[in-house]
């Protein structure tokens, strides 16, 4: 998928965005609400209000790369947490990125 994964950060913006924002926007955005240098190599994740549109922006060796996604069907469902940001790993990621819903379990106790 993304070729800069092996130890990135992965930061997860939970407000909107206006998914007309590019490169430039979405790296002031990287900067101002993570209050990370969005220069280091880490990912940063952007939805839109309905849900139905990500794009990633991380910096390669000698530029920024902006990768995005829309859903004709569906939305992408967010991990579990609250505030305006959050970290996430990879498994996240991918699962946010494939649809995947994460439901709390709870554990069964038999007797």
């Amino acid at each position: 998928m993304f070729p800069v994964l092996g130890t990135a950060r992965i930061f997860l913006c939970r407000q909107p965005t206006d998914m007309r924002k590019s490169f430039d926007t979405l790296a002031a955005l990287a900067s101002n609400v993570f209050e990370e240098n969005p220069l280091s190599g880490a990912l940063f994740v952007f939805l839109n209000i309905p849900r139905n549109r990500v794009k990633i922006l991380y910096f390669d060796r000698d530029g920024y790369c902006l990768w995005s996604k829309r859903l004709e069907k569906g939305t992408f469902a967010l991990p579990t947490g609250d505030g305006p940001k959050q970290t996430i790993d990879r498994g996240q990621l991918s699962m946010l990125l494939e649809g995947v819903k994460v439901i709390k379990k709870s554990k069964r106790f038999s007797l």
